[in-house]
């Protein structure tokens, strides 16, 4: 291995050892070895350091790679060190002649041993002995660790025997990882050397393939723990799934099991070919860069790739807006594509290992009946599928498919052989195989396979025929959905909701899906469903509807697959509309006919009825994790329903009058303890749309509820009633009715932390309000705390009674500057229709999410002198989607123009967010005025209103 100071052009601008060990001597002839001498030396290591660093930094911001960046770190590192080591044991603790137990050596170990150093990792040393410590190597160790302390270096630091790092080697992967890539600093040479052969010796020798089980099991550990992806939008570029920690576990297996120093020397071992080496060594030189750039920016060792850093990363690396997508896109996308070739290389590299860890003797009789055994024309090769000879896929280029359909039909893994081969060929994936009839049929068997076709079409993806053979497919390979909804990458959010077509038609999502687990085994259309789903989002990143132009690709691939004219036409019909259920569940009030009658007319057929419905379903469940809850699934499930009696006609005979009759009567029979009068009464309070809006017992808890109140003349009542099933809580207030109740009321819930998923708002012929609010906690759970109840009873009556203004106090909670959703635009958007509704004036408004946002909306809406009726509030990550139903003050639709424009006009301007607009182009300020702008804000008291992954859908 290199040390970093062989590979370091012009060593002493960064830092000169010699000159270093000069000025430190000279310290000690001038201010002998006392107290008074301290200082001097952290100011004087301190200025080297300091002096180094922003060396290091200038050249690697002057477009320098991160790979040069974490040498030179290192070596300026090492040479602190040798100088400190070399001014304590000859200016504080000198010996002449030190006996043989004096003896000790410094080590760099971990990744300072690798000679790699990013700007703000640990550093990470051993102190070695010969067998035992004495009292002058421990005040050596002792003085050098305290210095190293006070210049506020983090140091991790063992002090052992050659014997104890043994012992202890053998009983720890971790410590034994970490010796493998020790490398000499200072002291006894033969110290460390005799390390260096013991290890060989004693720890290596025989246990190569029990360290690669290790290392493979760690690697799977640490994937999983962080989402088991490398596709995910805010992704940890050193321990996440292709990053660096990735390539490092091939090098250290590589440096254990093959006995190499550096991974080109695997070339020549014939474990790697010379292009994967060239792509071994680009891949980490891009890590390494942007994990640099990452820590230079944050001022701290950070590793996860957040929003919030993105854009101003993606500036520094040159990426500029181009060809549809904005810089920061393409430096993600760039960023996804090297995690795939980590992915690539580990799995070959790790493939390789373990399949000749586990290969029979060269000769045995074993692994001559495994060669002669042919499965359709490929070979079985250690239980994996590998090709007949190296030409296979270009001699054959159906192979290229055929590969992954065997895989699937026989369920066997492929070999890294044939995928290196499939590499190599490539080429031949083009115009030729895409119109070739067999190669079509063969595609569309694993993707509509009653074996798991996530594992199949993933497979093609990783290797690069997926893209190649579906072109448009290959557009979305690593598109970044640059917001905080989405989870995964676009290919990866497609792959995984087909795994989940899959577990739903299997029954593995039963208990949480029970609804389309049920009506997935009632469709006819079972090809279309799964083309659809693979298609849905093809059309994302092009710079329009990605509904509209998906149907466009689907229209003309569907026939090219194979399907026939009745499946083309399901297919182009459910990418064109497969956001259009989740809309109107989540949008749109349920309990309005006109929205069951519209929806119905655009499905028109109960067979596309139960498509969308598992389409949708999947969709939402594969964004990401958290993204479906109960409440989700209550909604489409109520939509559903609703639309299905339609279709049969069951809801036709239920007129508006008679729904009502019903309701009523069911309500009387759930009082049985009240008097006939009583109960005229209270029915006579409820306009229809209340008594349409409830279940019967919902009905009965509102009437026991209200009589009370009305009895002990509360002015106020605040009941609330928690949901588990469906991860919500209703909070129900009785009091009396005025302008802007319901914008108060969005006050006091801000104000409590409690997030609003639906409201219903009813007046009572008596003047009395009956407000009904579903909502949940900020982490998408039931607002179940005791706590956080009465503090909600406290804030809404404070709020009712005129003693808390929310205005005031939200102003005071505004997030600072630093917060991470600041880094995406949402243009504010106000949409208002007259046909959504035959009673109601609809409001639809999109803007940024933040606390207060509702309030501020509603209490525009009421200073228009509109009634709110009803409103569904949704959450996409960083954009909030609102809905409202209004009327006038005379209970009519708005339809005057001008009055049409006055209410855009004023809820655009309450969608405003001045902390936001002055953000919008930090580039605009200063970092003086930035700070200045800071410091100025008030630390928020309460959480940022966000339901990411609670009220929003696909």
């Amino acid at each position: 291995m290199l040390t970093p100071s062989e590979t370091i052009p012009d060593r002493g601008a960064i830092v000169s050892k010699r000159s270093l060990s000069a000025e430190l001597a000279a310290l000690v002839k001038q201010h002998g070895t006392g107290p008074a001498l301290r200082p001097h030396v952290l100011a004087t290591l301190r200025a080297a350091l300091e002096q180094g660093r922003a060396e290091v930094r200038r050249r690697l911001e002057a477009g320098g790679s991160g790979t040069d960046c974490v040498r030179q770190n290192a070596y300026l590192m090492d040479q602190v060190i040798r100088a400190l080591a070399d001014h304590v044991t000859t200016g504080i603790y000198p010996a002449a002649n030190p006996t043989a137990g004096e003896l000790f050596a410094i080590a760099a170990v971990g990744g300072y041993g690798r000679g790699e150093m990013a700007p703000f990792s640990d550093l990470d040393l051993l102190f070695m002995l010969p067998y035992k410590r004495t009292p002058r190597v421990e005040q050596v160790f002792e003085h050098m660790l305290y210095i190293l302390w006070d210049l506020g270096l983090k140091v991790g630091h063992a002090v052992r025997s050659v014997d104890e790092c043994m012992r202890q080697a053998k009983a720890d992967v971790t410590i034994r990882t970490s010796l493998l890539e020790a490398r000499f600093l200072h002291g006894e040479e033969k110290l460390f050397n005799e390390l260096r052969r013991r290890f060989a010796k004693e720890i290596a020798a025989g246990t190569g393939p029990a360290f690669i089980e290790a290392k493979l099991e760690e690697r799977d550990a640490r994937h999983r723990r962080l989402g088991d992806s490398r596709y995910v939008l805010e992704p940890n570029i050193k321990e996440g799934k292709g990053g660096l920690r990735d390539l490092q576990t091939l090098f250290w297996i590589a440096k254990y099991y093959y006995k190499v120093d550096e991974v080109s020397e695997l070339l020549d071992k014939q474990v790697l070919l010379a292009e994967e080496v060239a792509k071994f060594a680009k891949a980490q030189d891009f890590l390494l860069t942007v994990r640099c750039h990452l820590h230079y920016l944050t001022g701290r060792g950070e590793d996860r790739l957040t929003f919030d850093v993105q854009a101003d990363i993606s500036r520094r690396l040159g990426y500029t807006d181009h060809a549809g997508l904005i810089g920061v896109e393409r430096f993600m996308k760039h960023y996804f594509l090297v995690a795939k070739d980590v992915g690539d290389l580990t799995r070959i590299f790790c493939a390789n290992l373990e399949a000749e860890a586990k290969r029979p003797p060269r000769f045995s009789l074993m692994r001559l009946a495994q060669a002669r055994k042919d499965i359709e024309g490929f070979l079985l090769d250690g239980e994996r599928l590998n090709i007949r000879y190296d030409r296979q896929f270009k001699d054959n280029p159906l192979d290229t498919v055929r590969l992954f359909h065997v895989a699937q039909v026989h369920g066997l893994d492929i070999h890294p052989n044939a995928l290196r081969a499939l590499t190599r060929a490539l080429g031949v994936v083009g115009p030729k195989l895409r119109a070739d009839g067999e190669a079509n049929r063969l595609f569309l068997e694993m993707l509509t396979s009653r074996k798991d076709p996530e594992v199949a079409l993933r497979r093609m993806n990783e290797a690069g025929v997926l893209g190649r053979f579906v072109p448009d497919f290959g557009r979305i390979v690593a598109q970044m959905q640059y917001d905080m909804y989405h989870v995964f990458t676009v290919d990866e959010h497609t792959l995984f909701a087909l795994g989940i077509l899959h577990d739903i038609e299997s029954g593995a999502l039963k208990d949480e899906l029970p609804l389309a687990s049920e009506v997935i085994h009632k469709l006819v259309s079972r090809r279309a469903l799964f083309v659809a789903m693979m298609l849905h989002d093809i059309a994302k990143g092009r710079g329009g509807d990605h509904s509209i132009l998906g149907a466009k690709v689907a229209e003309k691939l569907c026939p090219r697959l194979g399907l026939s004219a009745e499946e083309t036409e399901t297919v182009v019909w459910l990418v064109r509309w497969h956001l259009n259920m989740s809309d109107a569940a989540f949008k749109r009030d349920l309990e309005d006919d006109k929205t069951i009658r519209d929806f119905v007319e655009l499905v028109q057929s109960p067979e596309r009825l139960r498509l969308l419905l598992v389409l949708t379903t999947a969709d939402i469940r594969a964004v990401g994790p958290g993204r479906w809850n109960a409440w989700k699934s209550t909604l489409l499930a109520e939509l559903y329903h609703r639309a299905e009696d339609l279709m049969s006609g069951v809801v036709s005979a239920l007129r508006r009058e008679r729904r009502v009759n019903a309701a009523q009567t069911a309500l009387r029979g759930l009082l049985t303890d009240w008097t006939g009068e009583d109960i005229e009464n209270h029915l006579s309070h409820g306009y229809p749309a209340y008594w349409l809006s409830f279940d019967p017992d919902t009905h009965a808890h509102h009437a026991r509820l209200m009589r009370r109140a009305d009895r002990e003349g509360a002015p106020l009542t605040v009941d609330t009633r928690i949901d588990r099933s469906r991860a919500v809580t209703e909070v129900t207030i009785y009091t009396h009715d005025h302008p802007g109740l319901f914008s108060r009321l969005a006050g006091a819930f801000a104000l409590s932390g409690a997030t609003i998923l639906d409201a219903k708002i009813f007046t009572m012929t008596n003047g009395m309000a009956v407000d009904v609010f579903l909502v949940q906690d900020a982490a998408g759970g039931a607002f179940d705390s005791g706590d956080k109840l009465a503090k909600l009873a406290v804030m809404i009556e404070r709020t009712l009674s005129g003693q808390l203004r929310p205005l005031q106090e939200l102003a005071k909670r505004k997030p600072g500057l630093t917060n991470r959703t600041r880094v995406f635009k949402v243009p504010p958007r106000v949409l208002i229709d007259n046909k959504a509704s035959t009673t109601h004036t609809v409001i639809e408004l999109n803007g940024r999410d933040r606390p207060g946002l509702l309030y501020d909306v509603t209490r525009a809406l009421t200073n228009l002198s509109l009634q709110i009726s009803s409103a569904k509030i949704s959450t996409y990550g960083e954009k909030a989607i609102d809905v409202f139903y209004v009327k006038d003050v005379f209970g009519l639709k708005i339809t005057h123009e001008s009055k049409l424009a006055q209410i855009r006009e004023k809820v655009l301007t309450a969608l405003s967010d001045p902390v936001a607009d002055a953000q919008a182009d930090s580039g605009r300020f200063s970092a003086a005025e930035r700070s200045k702008a800071r410091s100025k804000q008030k630390k928020p008291a309460l959480p940022r209103r966000k339901t990411p992954a609670e009220t929003a859908a696909e």
